[in-house]
């Protein structure tokens, strides 16, 4: 059963669910101001998956220690210097309409509630699928940069590192950098698209010199790069992923005049950028709205990060895609606004941080804006996905049960998953749902027509015997005989 949390954990002003950038942030923010603040992670520790920490076992060597560590260090040392309680390797699973929130950990399971809550919990990846993306050997690039941080172990022996936006350079560079070999490197964006962001990435110029290097060093490595390029399909020969790629128009078109070209590599990693982790707001009901500019769907929230629920705040990625930078401020001020509704600061003390804070904000979105311009779907990259490919890994829908569903009179999300199962498995559709809302919105003229899957408990896959806990058939009610 359920059990409470004792009471020095569970009599709490502020619950933050996600250690990343924002999450730490705004627990600082709220726990300086003498809110009494408890951070959630599943993780082992706080840093994301930016500044993701390597397992306690490892000892990292010097050569390991990148700048992107570096600054996890100062996120897990942020919070064991102040007052705010962690709970890590927690698994929040549900969230009630009245702001109870039920976990999962060492000691099983447990409830808290507190009098707010404040959503950090960033951004998931987007993958269009193609033909062969469910071959082993093929991964995202998500998942590599975990690899390359956490495990210090690289993709493959040589990688073929495919997608948009700057993931696909950090990863192709972690790749060089760590020993390994990148075969080539396949970017939706061509070289104009990366000049016309420029202007903006000059918002934080220690950030442009650092992807100068990284492109530097790649060039001198002598990767092969293929701008303008998708990946079509990807097939095994031998103990190598045979790639074959094509060139594409800005809207993501295959470009059919032209002859397809292969690439090889032990593994591919690929990623067609961000969109907002909406899980928990879909699950509290809050309202949302879609927002191209800012990754997709994406929770309503006032200057402050106040979401339609009284209550509960978000910030980060779950507000719209603008980078760690960014995340930091939106933790910042997320977390002032949650005390400050809990009338524990001064109104003029509330108005001057947050002031200090937006205009630090501004700065660093300039930043993440370029970066989410070159993220942003390709419409027509839809295209690539044939009849026979699955979309839904965890329950094998192909794209052809998807259309016919559609075709039969499917008019939203949910509809489509009650008639094909789409996004009913492990995952509850974190893989699959935005190429299936592509899709679906390309039939039905846009997003907004055909809505988003209703958030459903639990959160994240959990083992149903630890849910019941100890249990047996004597712990049935037994109702009293109806008379006779």
């Amino acid at each position: 059963m359920t059990k409470t949390f004792p009471n020095d954990i569970q009599n709490v002003d502020v619950v933050v669910l996600g250690a990343g950038p924002a999450g730490v942030a705004a627990s600082k923010a709220a726990s300086q101001e003498g809110a009494k603040v408890i951070i959630i992670d599943e993780n082992a520790s706080a840093g994301g998956q930016i500044y993701r920490a390597p397992p306690n076992e490892f000892q990292p060597h010097n050569s390991f220690k990148s700048p992107e560590f570096q600054e996890g260090e100062k996120q897990r040392k942020i919070l064991s210097n102040s007052n705010v309680k962690t709970l890590f390797n927690h698994r929040v699973w549900s969230i009630s309409s009245d702001l109870v929130i039920s976990t999962i950990g060492a000691n099983g399971l447990g409830s808290l509630h507190p009098k707010s809550i404040i959503i950090a919990n960033g951004a998931l990846e987007r993958i269009i699928p193609f033909p062969g993306w469910t071959l082993p050997g093929v991964i995202g690039l998500a998942a590599s940069t975990i690899l390359l941080k956490s495990q210090f172990v690289i993709p493959g022996q040589s990688t073929v590192v495919a997608g948009c936006g700057p993931l696909l350079i950090a990863v192709a560079y972690g790749i060089i950098k760590s020993g390994g070999k990148v075969s080539a490197i396949i970017d939706l964006n061509g070289q104009l698209d990366w000049m016309k962001v420029s202007p903006k990435l000059l918002s934080r110029p220690d950030q442009l010199l650092k992807g100068m290097n990284w492109f530097a060093t790649i060039k001198k490595a002598g990767v092969k790069q293929y701008n303008r390029y998708t990946v079509t399909n990807a097939r095994q020969v031998g103990n190598m992923l045979r790639v074959s790629i094509a060139p594409i128009n800005s809207k993501g078109l295959i470009l059919g005049s032209k002859k397809q070209t292969f690439v090889e590599g032990e593994c591919l990693t690929i990623g067609h950028g961000l969109f907002p982790s909406t899980e928990i707001t879909r699950l509290l009901n809050a309202k949302h709205i879609y927002d191209t500019l800012k990754g997709g769907w994406v929770p309503v929230i006032d200057n402050y990060f106040r979401s339609s629920i009284p209550g509960v705040y978000i910030a980060g990625d779950a507000t719209g895609i603008s980078g760690a930078f960014s995340a930091v401020q939106k933790g910042r001020i997320a977390g002032i606004t949650a005390v400050r509704d809990l009338n524990m600061m001064s109104q003029q003390n509330f108005e001057a941080k947050v002031k200090s804070e937006r205009n630090m904000l501004k700065k660093n979105e300039n930043f993440g804006k370029a970066a989410v311009s070159l993220m942003s779907l390709k419409p027509e990259l839809i295209n690539i996905i044939t009849s026979e490919t699955i979309v839904c890994r965890c329950e094998d829908v192909s794209r052809s049960e998807i259309d016919e569903a559609i075709s039969s009179g499917a008019r939203d999300m949910n509809q489509l998953k009650a008639w094909t199962r789409c996004g009913m498995g492990p995952c509850q559709g974190r893989t699959c749902s935005d190429a299936i809302e592509a899709i679906l919105a390309s039939k039905l003229g846009s997003r907004e027509l055909a809505g988003q899957w209703t958030g459903r408990t639990p959160l994240r896959p959990m083992p149903i015997d630890e849910i019941i806990g100890e249990y047996s058939y004597d712990d049935i009610p037994i109702p009293e005989a109806a008379p006779l």
